[in-house]
């Protein structure tokens, strides 16, 4: 009987619906979910929007770390002894987030192989994003680098559907996402737009559309 309730155990169906050890809760556009400092008691799961991580340095300089979106754990770091939050997690848009207790997690990851493995591809697909990111800052120029933000920001390469449409992000933001100056995203985001890989109506970058033929900024040598 156990074995046959692990083989029967939906992963994405656990994550779907609150219950004992997790918690659902809607999430307003710029609402913080945890603040970097903060005590890492549990992990979180996004249902529905984007999130952002940022770090914050001791003199004070923000960099944002990364951007996640529905599908996506984050604050994971408290299941390898992590005490304190690292960074700090900021919606992006409107979102849907399943908080689940650490302690709960743990138990999960023990008794259903099929959780595990869902968590363990994240866990893996967040370090092959990790190395891309660092290889494309080190490599890239910084009007490749953005054009390969706005990619991810509206899911181009990953398994979900693409969304054209990504909520509004500000060319500030992008600048510190993509380590430039706001001029610098000024500048290249015209060009964009000049060139029909993405639609938007002004420096806010409100309801952001982009093309897949963007993609020929990264691909151009």
């Amino acid at each position: 009987m156990k074995r046959k309730e692990k083989q029967d155990f939906d992963p994405k169906g656990f994550l779907d619906k609150a219950d004992k050890g997790r918690t659902l809760k809607e999430h307003q556009k710029d609402e913080p979910v945890f603040v970097q400092g903060e005590p890492a008691d549990a992990i979180f799961y996004i249902q529905k929007g984007k999130i952002k991580l940022t770090v914050v340095s001791h003199q004070g300089k923000e960099a944002v770390v990364a951007i996640l979106s529905a599908g996506d754990f984050f604050g994971e770091g408290c299941l390898a002894g992590q005490s304190l939050r690292m960074a700090t997690a900021a919606t992006m848009s409107e979102c849907s987030i399943m908080r689940l207790e650490k302690a709960a997690v743990l138990r999960l990851l023990q008794a259903q192989p099929t959780f595990s493995e869902l968590f363990l591809h994240h866990l893996l697909s967040r370090n092959i994003r990790i190395e891309e990111d660092l290889v494309d800052q080190l490599f890239n120029s910084s009007e490749k680098r953005l054009a390969r933000v706005l990619l991810l920001l509206a899911n181009f390469g990953k398994e979900s559907k693409p969304e054209p449409v990504i909520p509004k992000i500000s060319q500030e933001t992008l600048a510190e996402i993509v380590g430039t100056t706001r001029s610098r995203v000024s500048f290249f985001m015209n060009r964009f737009r000049k060139l029909g890989f993405i639609q938007y109506d002004g420096k806010n970058a409100a309801g952001l559309e982009v093309h897949s033929s963007l993609l020929n900024v990264i691909l151009h040598d």
